[in-house]
């Protein structure tokens, strides 16, 4: 079976900023959990990136920065020694095919829960606001969100603090770059929205000062990176942990125009609505953010090989991210290149079961 789209422009090459990337296809972020309780890279994580390395860059699936930043099972972390000497095995897999791969920077922030922190501490965010979700995954089970602590004033630089040491040990463990999770609901997206910020220092309120963590976070980590090897990731029109602000067009307009003054290596959005739509006004697309940020833009969330070809071709998005469609499909490149047909997707569950089942053991096209 094969499909009529030839993807020219998706499986083009692109410079990065000086990063020569072979296509426009980009592995999404993706939370897989086979890190282990000890949240330790191990090689059956270096064999799943590895499979995958026939995109053009790989962004790795979101890694706590620090222990205060855990908020999911079984994810790794970059916040000691061993873990930086096990991302290496991941890195080199990954090189050895001649692919750049950036480490996704994330802190939970609310998202997350007491038993996952030292002496049951609870979680920590821009102000004191529960998430009005469900339950939340944890070792001892489903349990019911708290209301996070929020950060104290003078505690905010620290964090900053965590954000750049984590920066200086991904550049030792060889990473090409880093990703700035500023996405979902984390901690960085709950200071950025006036849903979750609530505050009346120079953290909260104004749009300038929603957004200074997250300059902050820049500035720091541009002393040990050079920015065109740091990368943002927002999410506009995002539902997922509760969020969503009616002042979202305003505040992500503002945020992209402030970020585009740093030179960053991009910006990337999950434009797409497959992931939950908020539906408090028109959704932002990458058209709106071509307007206020002039560096490259990666699309994300819901796109196909069609729509992915058509928004390169016509210039709104210089890279798209897939994610789903790498977890089942090792060689979507080949797949793209060939119309060849896709591995259906499996049920959710077996995501994060752990262990092989459901990451390495894909078949590609011609197994």
């Amino acid at each position: 079976m094969t499909t009529q789209t030839v993807s020219t422009d998706l499986l083009s090459p692109f410079d990065l900023r000086g990063l020569k990337l072979k296509n426009r296809v980009v592995m999404a972020p993706m939370t897989r959990s086979r890190a282990g309780s000890e949240r330790i890279p191990n090689a059956l994580m270096a064999e799943y990136y590895a499979q995958r390395a026939t995109v053009g860059l790989i962004i790795t699936e979101a890694t706590a920065m620090s222990t205060q930043a855990i908020g999911w099972q079984h994810t790794p972390g970059i916040y000691t020694l061993e873990q930086v000497q096990a991302w290496k095995q991941v890195v080199d897999t990954v090189h050895a095919q001649g692919t750049p791969i950036f480490l996704q920077l994330w802190h939970c922030g609310r998202a997350s829960h007491s038993s996952y922190h030292e002496n049951s501490q609870l979680p920590v965010a821009p102000s004191a606001i529960k998430p009005n979700e469900e339950y939340i995954h944890t070792d001892t089970g489903k349990q019911l969100y708290e209301t996070p602590r929020a950060l104290e004033t003078n505690e905010v630089p620290l964090v900053v603090e965590d954000y750049r040491q984590a920066a200086l040990r991904a550049k030792e463990a060889g990473f090409d770059g880093v990703e700035i999770h500023g996405a979902n609901g984390y901690l960085i997206d709950e200071f950025l929205q006036s849903k979750t910020n609530h505050r009346t220092d120079q953290y909260g309120g104004s749009l300038e000062n929603r957004y200074r963590f997250l300059k902050e976070i820049v500035e720091a980590i541009t002393t040990v990176l050079p920015a065109n090897r740091v990368g943002v990731r927002l999410s506009p029109n995002g539902i997922y942990n509760d969020m969503g602000s009616p002042d979202f067009r305003e505040t992500f307009s503002y945020v992209a125009k402030q970020l585009d003054a740093f030179g960053l290596a991009y910006l990337h959005l999950l434009d797409g609505l497959a992931f939950g739509f908020h539906e408090l006004g028109e959704p932002m697309t990458l058209a709106n953010f071509r307007e206020v940020f002039t560096g490259p833009l990666i699309g994300n969330c819901g796109y196909t090989q069609e729509t992915a070809e058509a928004a390169i071709k016509d210039g709104t998005a210089d890279l798209i991210a897939f994610g789903r469609p790498l977890i089942s499909n090792p060689d979507l490149v080949e797949r793209f290149a060939n119309g060849w047909a896709l591995n259906a997707l499996p049920e959710m569950d077996i995501w994060y079961s752990f262990d092989k089942e459901g990451y390495t053991d894909f078949p590609t096209y011609h197994q």
